[in-house]
């Protein structure tokens, strides 16, 4: 409970002082209610109400269960910026514990397009957890290809020792590659035709690895096969 309230500890309180729940106490149970599945603030107090006693262990709750609209009325008053800088602290402090795989993962909301502002559909970039099941970091691009300047930037919340990050063609890049290397980590790429020459080295690797060939870089792009020796 302490370490997740630290992260919102310079959180400004939007509520005059004679309010009746604490504020990390609230976002806490939120927090809780979302990763269980919640999907708005009804949800979050139902939440609240069914797990009340195993919260006790945690909150203090001197007014009970937040109700819907307390949690309606702190999220449309929190200062969104604020909000959004403490919950990146928090989120990168558990991303230090995440093992695994990190699949990147881009997605354009269906039914997202604004026909009136004439606005192009929302498009998210997303770090996914794959064992712990979570999204790690996710960001708004204006358009899919810049996705490959929002990944690294959000990879810099993560540590990466251990851990092998899967991603699309889009992402097959050597400044991507360096960089989670560089962080200890290990990646898992698609390649595409777009990509000729890589994809001919890939290839032909795979294909002389059952021979116990070995391959080395020949200084020139290219990769050279050798047979190795006893």
């Amino acid at each position: 409970m302490a370490s997740v309230t630290n992260c919102f500890s310079d959180l400004p309180d939007p509520r005059g002082r004679n309010a009746r729940h604490e504020l990390d106490e609230i976002l806490f149970i939120a927090l809780c209610a979302v990763l269980c599945g919640a999907e708005d603030c009804s949800d979050m107090a139902l939440f609240g109400q069914s797990k009340e006693p195993f919260l006790r262990r945690f909150l203090t709750l001197p007014h009970g269960i937040p109700s819907h609209d307390t949690f309606s009325r702190v999220f449309r008053h929190l200062d969104p910026d604020a909000f959004h800088d403490s919950f990146l602290t928090f989120m990168s402090r558990f991303a230090e514990q995440v093992e695994g795989v990190v699949a990147v993962d881009g997605k354009t909301l269906r039914r997202s397009y604004d026909r009136a502002a004439a606005q192009s559909p929302l498009h998210l970039v997303s770090l996914w957890a794959a064992d712990q099941r979570l999204v790690l970091g996710q960001r708004a691009v204006d358009e899919k290809s810049n996705e490959i300047t929002a990944v690294p930037e959000l990879l810099k919340l993560l540590s990466l020792s251990g851990v092998t990050v899967t991603a699309d063609a889009m992402h097959c890049q050597r400044a991507l590659s360096q960089q989670i290397t560089d962080e200890g980590g290990h990646y898992a790429l698609a390649v595409k035709e777009n990509q000729r020459a890589l994809l001919d080295d890939v290839q032909f690797m795979m294909e002389t690895a059952e021979a116990g060939e070995t391959h080395v870089d020949s200084g020139h792009g290219r990769v050279e096969s050798r047979q190795a020796t006893v």
